[in-house]
């Protein structure tokens, strides 16, 4: 087995005052594997000592010391280390005393006319341990996955009842209002969708904006110049989102999507900004009818402002040229946000 693979060897705190029995332990030991490393405390105060540095996984103890008993040992383990595991080790232990260790915390005990025992007790309450470990871990993530998760809920909830009610605003009849709305809940969910097939990692920039296109693609009606590989955290996927689905509305009833000759064109690139990577995107539409600046600005063009500036700490730049609308989105690309490029 390679050296990097190699499972490491348990810590074994061993209270014993005898180096006969303490040798004779070890010796038993030895048939563990791997072999455990072993501290021996022959006194209360090496104990004391070894508890405060906690650099073991099992305790073993005999019960009668010079200046110290097994009893005092458990409780101040328990106090200190509740979750190592610990065997007395001793060549008297009657049944009732056996009986209140156990109630006391103990994990196991041991005789020592009896030590073939020990490395079975040993691997026992190392693997125990290491499961209460696991599900201690598990259930900590968990506590983690459902808080998370209930802080995105609550802000989509905010950012679903914001695009309600904008959408009702801004809409001269129920048809409008319907469809507008199921537009932008429409992407909304796509990035949702997206995000969950990774495990709400990151979502990569490319797939997106096919979520976006897709449905609407007939011929080669869009020019996709792809760049770099940029993974979007949840927070730039939702936005950048929402964002396509308004240029493509817009392009479908205005733009270049409107006539049978028009095409859209995209394209990103990584930008260095004050040692800084950001991402610049350019949308682009081609042949479509002749385009004027609108008189004011509608809650699609405020919807992909104010997201990219909000949410993302970045710039929405709008041209309506006569050839066609162009706009170019740029945001940083963050490590402390998790956008990763490769």
């Amino acid at each position: 087995m390679p050296l990097e693979h190699a499972p490491a060897r348990p810590r074994i705190l061993l209270l014993e005052d005898s180096p006969l029995d303490a040798e004779l332990i070890a010796e038993y030991l030895e048939k563990i594997s791997p072999v455990p490393e072993i501290r021996r405390a022959a006194s209360r105060a090496a104990y004391v000592k070894a508890l405060g540095e906690r650099d073991f996984d099992v305790i073993l103890s005999d019960f009668s010391l010079p200046d110290f008993d097994g009893m005092s040992a458990l409780e101040l383990a328990a106090a200190q280390v509740p979750d190592v595991p610990f065997i007395f080790v001793s060549g008297v232990l009657g049944e009732e005393v056996a009986i209140e260790s156990f109630r006391r915390g103990a994990t196991d005990y041991v005789l020592k006319q009896r030590l073939i025992r020990l490395p079975a007790a040993v691997e026992r309450a190392l693997a125990e341990a290491r499961e209460r470990t696991e599900r201690r871990r598990a259930e900590h993530q968990k506590e983690l996955l459902v808080r998370e998760l209930s802080h995105r809920v609550k802000n989509t909830m905010a950012m679903v009842m914001s695009i309600v009610r904008r959408t009702a605003r801004n809409s001269g009849t129920v048809e409008s209002y319907v469809e507008n709305l199921s537009g932008r809940l429409r992407a909304m969910a796509d990035a949702h969708a997206l995000l969950f097939e990774s495990n709400w990692t990151d979502a990569e920039l490319l797939q997106v904006l096919e979520r976006t296109i897709t449905p609407h693609e007939q011929g080669n009606r869009f020019e996709i110049v792809a760049g770099p590989v940029i993974h979007l955290d949840p927070k730039a996927a939702l936005a950048l989102s929402l964002a396509f689905n308004e240029l493509m509305t817009n392009a479908i009833k205005y733009g270049a999507l409107s006539n049978a000759d028009g095409r859209v064109g995209i394209e990103w690139s990584r930008e260095e900004i004050d040692g800084e990577p950001w991402l610049a995107l350019h949308w682009r539409e081609i042949d479509g009818p002749a385009v004027e600046p609108p008189q004011e600005d509608g809650f699609g063009t405020t919807l992909i402002q104010r997201s990219i500036r909000y949410e993302l700490r970045g710039e929405t730049t709008l041209d309506y040229a006569t050839t066609g609308l162009i706009c170019d989105i740029r945001f940083p690309l963050s490590q402390g946000d998790e956008n990763i490029i490769s």
